[in-house]
């Protein structure tokens, strides 16, 4: 990795890098960097006018769907995700055990099609729905949990990203790789 300074990250890059390798489908795929990025960008966006956890926010972009095996149907990836998670645990410092629990029942739950209460896991689920326009789908309202996230503004930004496919900037950077 090069480019900008990385300590906004929400890991260090020796984790970002253990998440990458355990990565089985192509990096830049529908389910790859640039959704982690969009993901953790819609986050951003989500916790700040939701009063969400940003911390877990920000892990969830990238373990939701870290050990996807199959880019359509995988029924167990959040759960593998969760799992992932606990076992980079000591890396993730400072991670408390409320904010684990929460990051790992957002990962393991996150394509279940519920809203969730808890502000935190609906910023995670929210901000993961907001990229569905790259595969076809518009995210219905009543499955967003957060008001951030139903606002008119947020939908056209994430639309708009989200369709195009875009390479979040900050990732194009990280890893040298060619924004469009």
């Amino acid at each position: 990795m090069s480019g900008p300074e990385t300590d906004w990250l929400p890991v260090s890059a020796e984790v970002l890098h253990t998440i990458l390798r355990g990565y089985e489908l192509n990096p830049m795929g529908i389910h790859g960097l640039p959704h982690w990025g969009r993901v953790f960008e819609n986050g951003r966006r989500v916790a700040r006018g939701s009063g969400a956890d940003s911390r877990v926010v920000d892990l969830f972009a990238l373990f939701h769907d870290a050990r996807r095996k199959n880019e359509y149907h995988d029924a167990g990836h959040g759960a593998r995700g969760a799992a992932l998670a606990r076992e980079l645990r000591s890396d993730l410092a400072p991670v408390s055990d409320r904010q684990l629990e929460l990051l790992c029942e957002a990962c393991e739950h996150h394509t279940d099609g519920v809203k969730h209460p808890d502000p935190t896991i609906g910023a995670c689920w929210d901000s993961d729905r907001l990229d569905l326009w790259r595969v076809g789908i518009t995210p219905v309202g009543a499955y967003l949990s957060t008001e951030v996230a139903r606002n008119s503004d947020t939908l056209v930004w994430a639309e708009a990203r989200s369709s195009s496919c875009e390479l979040p900037p900050f990732i194009a950077d990280l890893f040298d790789l060619q924004s469009s």
